[in-house]
């Protein structure tokens, strides 16, 4: 069952489109991770999502609404927390909480308490006192607090410590084990990785690969880790070889997965000690598609910036 479809989906602002055919469908019980760099296009597309803004062409649709005419209707069965929160300043985390809770028509408290104490916020603080982990803490406590057959997340761990977003994972796959479908927006690859069942990269308003993990890694290098007795001459002229490192007494490099064959016979008559391989990563199939494009200058290890 689908529960969010765009079809060629464009935004523009003036003469500049920010979205340039978007295609993106999550189903039921079905989390979809959705990377790009800052200014790529994932925000405004979810924008659209939400109906905060009108899509210049194409469809944008959730539980089979249109998301602009139907947005009031849609935000009766969604949860959405975006990378930036803002709140009533005068207002307790508790009852900005209880608030969001209610509006959505859940009465599970005691699942409120819950993640109150696993995300270790304190309810009874005003708002203009938290950090900005703690507004994230708010909103993701109201997020998963109701019973919302969707939640569109936007860079939700955005200010979080790597103990939150443990917690934060453990509530996807909570969530997932619920039925309920998620559209995540993140700049942790490996957060995707670990979370995600389909996953779509966009770039500069482009949607340029979406499947499955495994669907995508054909277009990724194995990473390999090789020691010989002999020391292997030009193996940088090997094809398919890329990335070349020495380690201790080994070499890593990675292997386009139509040449690994033809690289480890060439190996092979250098007596060969020790061999490992990796999985190749998404991380691995990120960089690729932005090697050579002024946005990899945001991109660092755990993610982008």
């Amino acid at each position: 069952m689908t529960v969010l479809k765009t079809r060629n989906l464009i935004k523009r602002f003036g003469k500049f489109t920010a979205l340039d055919r978007v295609n993106i469908e999550v189903n039921k019980g079905e989390v979809y991770g959705f990377i790009g760099p800052n200014g790529a296009g994932k925000s405004t597309t979810i924008r659209v999502l939400l109906g905060i803004l009108k899509a210049s062409e194409g469809e944008a649709k959730v539980f089979g609404k249109d998301a602009w005419k139907d947005a009031v209707n849609i935000h009766k069965q969604i949860a959405y927390v975006p990378g930036d929160v803002n709140l009533w300043s005068n207002l307790t985390g508790g009852e900005v909480i209880d608030l969001f809770v209610r509006l959505r028509g859940s009465k599970n408290k005691s699942h409120r308490e819950e993640l109150i104490q696993k995300f270790d916020l304190d309810p009874t603080k005003k708002c203009k006192t938290y950090s900005k982990g703690n507004r994230q803490k708010v909103a993701l406590v109201a997020a998963f607090s109701s019973d919302a057959d969707l939640y569109i997340l936007d860079e939700p761990t955005s200010g979080l410590d790597p103990l939150m977003e443990k917690v934060f994972q453990d509530c996807i796959i909570d969530a997932k084990k619920a039925g309920k479908s998620v559209l995540l927006s993140s700049h942790i690859l490996s957060e995707v990785e670990k979370l995600c069942d389909k996953i779509g990269i966009i770039r500069q308003g482009k949607i340029i690969e979406t499947g499955t993990l495994n669907e995508l890694r054909h277009l990724t290098r194995i990473n390999l880790l090789i020691e010989t007795k002999q020391p292997i001459p030009s193996l940088i002229e090997v094809k398919g070889v890329y990335d070349i490192k020495e380690q201790d007494q080994a070499l890593s490099f990675q292997v386009d997965r139509v040449e690994l064959s033809n690289v480890i016979k060439y190996i092979s008559q250098y007596e060969v000690i020790k061999l490992e391989s990796a999985p190749p990563k998404l991380e691995d199939l990120f960089m690729r598609h932005y090697e050579g494009i002024e946005e990899t200058s945001s991109i660092g290890v755990g993610g982008i910036s």
